[in-house]
């Protein structure tokens, strides 16, 4: 084995997640996530029970679409059926999941909470540490 597929997530996610609400702007996410130079956000809802995912490729499509970044939501271009990891998972299962699900970024739950992201970028920084 080349890289270790064994290591947990919870090893290499990120526990600094943005966290953004649907009725923030795409400009409002967009700045965030360019300040914090990350690729998706949380878009957590206090009035829901459950957590979507808004991402770069969001943002995108919308602007391609000619939407105004000003007025677009949150609420209408995150992703709610979304694939979460738990910090047990191995890396090897998070990345199957992701090349499966044709997504760069998993939220990492850990119970009901919120613990993590894991973008593609920790899955090739973990395995390109590993010793060959």
């Amino acid at each position: 084995m080349l890289v270790n597929e064994r290591e947990l997530v919870r090893e290499a996610m990120s526990r600094d997640v943005v966290m953004v609400g649907p009725g923030h702007t795409l400009r409002q996410v967009a700045a965030v996530m360019a300040k914090r130079n990350v690729g998706a956000a949380v878009v957590a809802d206090n009035e829901s029970s459950g957590v979507g995912i808004i991402t770069e490729r969001d943002i995108l499509r919308s602007i391609a679409a000619d939407e105004d970044p000003d007025v677009e939501r949150a609420l209408d271009h995150q992703t709610t059926d979304v694939v979460y990891a738990t910090t047990d998972w191995t890396m090897g299962e998070a990345a199957l999941a992701m090349m499966r699900g044709g997504f760069r970024h998993l939220i990492v739950l850990e119970g009901n909470d919120v613990a993590g992201m894991l973008s593609v970028r920790d899955v090739v920084r973990t395995w390109a540490k590993a010793p060959a």
